[in-house]
């Protein structure tokens, strides 16, 4: 008897999660979150910056106590009274990828960090963790909400930037709403902004499984304007006045291009519904770089610019790993004991959490690469090289849109975890 009593509770309470309802909890609104990550290599910190307002939520009405993905930070939301979890979400950051990084062995440094929330109706408990490569918690914030803060800024009813919606499928309830932004694009130059913006929803609906489940984004360019055209590119001492201070560089990267201004992103985009972010730069010097569920930045007007705006938004989007390397050596990002929680790599710590399923039986490990047209992008093994590491990491496929910029198409593991995360956000 006890044991079934033990069952019955166990079931109430999983239902009872399953039906949580938003509009128990929340407004129809947005409290936008601004933190400042601190610290180095030692020893991090988070400290609260500001909260904003903004008049519509994007973001998803169901599976609110449930993580997409597992990410390298986690925000979880409780009601004050009641103690119970009514929202998470997770992401990574900029910060924690300098983390590991030769500066941060003798420097402190702060990152900006802005992050949407459903807007609570009764007073909250936000928690901010921060994990290391080992997924152990080593930074954490804990405070309080007060939905009648008179200090909470209020955004986006006056003064919203001019845009132009390039797909647009349904209600912002029901689809994901992606933001298109303009970077180094001066006033004058907005019909080339447009353009580029629409050959990105040509690129990225050209993969799958984009393709079939186009139904679900809606796609917005927002026209953000800067002083001056093109993008600060340090390497050659040009540094310009643009929208979001992106520049090329990045941790000395000739070819990563990023911007620590997050903020100015999220004012931007005040007052227009938004769930993930696309950054297009003004230039045709190769570069860009992808955080998930923070931004994608891209160079527009390479050769290239296709593929590798596809590619970062995997990263953005699809929380999808690199799955190239250029080296022998460990890489500090993948512990070899443990399982990476992107879900295109692998130590084979928890294969069975990964592609397992889908690996042929027999398949030898390593698997050798292939070398057929036919197989080279779908032919599903685990192939030793990812994560910027030749050893000891593991991809799908010899190759695939995450590893080379001359893959078609994704992967099939790919493909399967961008779907399972586009239905999650959109299916109840």
């Amino acid at each position: 008897m006890k044991k079934l009593f033990t069952l019955c509770a166990c079931l109430a309470s999983f239902f009872s999660l399953q039906a949580q309802n938003f509009n128990d909890y929340f407004e129809d609104k947005t409290l936008r979150t601004d933190y400042i990550f601190t610290g180095d290599a030692q020893k991090q910190e988070v400290y609260l910056d500001e909260l904003s307002c903004l008049p519509h939520w994007a973001g998803r009405r169901h599976h609110l106590n449930e993580l997409p993905l597992a990410g390298n930070g986690e925000i979880t939301m409780k009601d004050k009274a009641s103690g119970e979890v009514i929202y998470r979400t997770s992401f990574s950051s900029l910060f924690q990828e300098w983390l590991g990084e030769e500066e941060a062995t003798r420097l402190k440094k702060g990152f900006e960090n802005s992050f949407l929330l459903p807007f609570p109706k009764k007073e909250t408990i936000v928690t901010v963790d921060l994990k290391n490569a080992r997924h152990e918690v080593c930074a954490s914030l804990t405070h309080e909400i007060r939905p009648d803060d008179i200090l909470i800024h209020q955004r986006g009813t006056a003064r919203i930037t001019p845009h132009r919606y390039m797909h647009q499928s349904g209600s912002v309830e029901d689809c994901i709403d992606v933001a298109i932004l303009a970077e180094g694009y001066t006033e004058a130059e907005m019909d080339i902004f447009y353009r580029d913006a629409a050959a990105t929803c040509e690129a990225l609906f050209a993969h799958a499984p984009f393709d079939k489940l186009k139904d679900r984004f809606n796609i917005v360019a927002v026209a953000s304007p800067s002083a001056d055209s093109g993008v600060s590119i340090p390497l050659k001492n040009e540094w310009k006045s643009t929208a979001v201070s992106s520049h090329f560089s990045t941790f000395y990267s000739d070819r990563y291009l990023t911007t620590s201004r997050v903020k100015s992103i999220h004012n931007w985009l005040a007052g227009i519904p938004y769930e993930h972010i696309i950054i297009l730069a003004n230039t045709d010097t190769y570069g860009g770089g992808g955080i998930y569920n923070s931004y994608t930045l891209t160079t527009a007007h390479h050769p290239m610019f296709k593929p590798v705006v596809v590619h970062e938004f995997g990263h953005s989007f699809g929380g999808l790993a690199d799955e190239y390397f250029y080296s022998d050596a460990p890489s500090p990002l993948y512990p070899y004991d443990i399982e990476p929680w992107e879900p295109n790599i692998s130590t084979l710590v928890d294969f069975e959490s990964k592609w397992k399923d889908m690996v042929p039986t027999g398949t030898p490990v390593p698997t050798p690469v292939k070398a057929s047209p036919d197989e080279i992008f779908t032919s599903v093994g685990v192939y030793e090289g990812a994560g910027y590491t030749s050893k000891g990491i593991y991809r799908p496929a010899t190759e695939c849109r995450m590893k080379i910029n001359e893959a078609p198409v994704f992967c099939p593991v790919c493909q399967r975890a961008l779907e399972r995360l586009i239905l999650f956000y959109t299916e109840k």
